[in-house]
């Protein structure tokens, strides 16, 4: 029974998808992580989108035999997706991002969780952050990795998706939910995994499917995250023609007291000096400034950004 299970998973084709802007170097990274892959070669291509970079990609790309390149000159991370969709030849579709390093047996795993579970929809592979210089992280780090970490577990089980940077899924489902949203600049990932959630699929989280992300480590960093990712939301909010109450709501939230993120703050085992906490602190007020700023923008004549 073993023995036939993985003859079936080994003759699936797997096609991987990379949107990149302007990330030569850590792109190199995870084509080499991706060249070196358990899962037999034949059996698998990369397809890295280059979203309009300045930087040139494509010397990049050719040095891996396993990888194509593809361009897409509309702005937008989905965009892209969708693009490398459009010429994917697996069956099986795996997305991850240019600064991700996959595990070595990613591709392996994935597939082994896809096709074991009955009427799956996505698999949401496990994302662990790592630090430029892990004895000693910076408070922008600290903060990422503690309060706006992927957990992929929590995000299909309370959210009915997968992030994008670690996620797996058929064709078959994409053809019948349809690709990922290309208006919205962040939070595609959510709106997808909600359709295909609503569509009867099952979703699940992989665990041994892994990938390492590397943590933001200066406030000019955390500011372009955070502000894709309000953007984002406030795209998926006015994509469902909010009430008048429903957009008063979603300001007016900006405004609530921290106090529950205090509280969590000063109880972190993660988190042992009190300088560090103090410095968390901080990082925390300069996030709530820029959602502040970001809202005001949006809400006031402006339109979401692109990092």
């Amino acid at each position: 029974m073993v023995n036939a299970l993985t003859n079936y998973l080994v003759q699936e084709f797997v096609s991987v998808i990379i949107p990149v802007f302007n990330d030569s170097e850590r792109l190199k990274l995870c084509l080499q992580a991706l060249e070196n892959q358990t899962y037999s070669k034949d059996l698998y291509e990369v397809i890295v989108v280059d979203n309009a970079s300045q930087e040139d990609l494509k010397s990049v790309v050719i040095q891996f035999s396993q990888t194509q390149f593809a361009y897409e000159s509309q702005p937008g991370s989905y965009v892209a997706r969708n693009k490398g969709i459009s010429i994917a030849k697996g069956e099986i579709l795996a997305f991850t991002d240019s600064d991700c390093i996959p595990a070595l047996d990613w591709i392996e795993k994935g597939v082994e969780n896809i096709l074991s579970t009955p009427n799956c929809g996505l698999v949401a592979g496990r994302i662990d952050f790592f630090f430029q210089n892990p004895q000693q992280p910076t408070s922008v780090e600290l903060y990422e990795s503690i309060e706006l970490g992927f957990n992929q577990e929590l995000c299909v089980q309370n959210g009915h998706f997968g992030v994008t940077a670690n996620l797996f899924t058929f064709k078959h489902v994409i053809d019948n939910v349809g690709n990922f949203d290309e208006k919205l600049k962040s939070a595609g990932d959510r709106e997808w995994g909600e359709r295909v959630f609503a569509a009867g699929y099952k979703q699940v989280y992989g665990d041994n499917v892994c990938i390492k992300h590397p943590a933001r480590y200066s406030f000019a960093q955390l500011q372009k995250r955070i502000a894709r990712f309000v953007g984002g939301r406030h795209d998926v909010l006015m994509s469902k023609n909010p009430s008048s109450l429903e957009i008063a709501m979603d300001f007016i939230d900006i405004f609530k007291p921290p106090f529950r993120s205090f509280y969590r703050i000063w109880k972190n085992p993660k988190l042992n000096e009190t300088s560090q906490k103090l410095q968390f602190v901080r990082v925390m007020f300069f996030t709530r400034y820029v959602v502040i700023v970001e809202k005001f923008r949006l809400y006031f004549g402006g339109i979401s950004k692109r990092e």
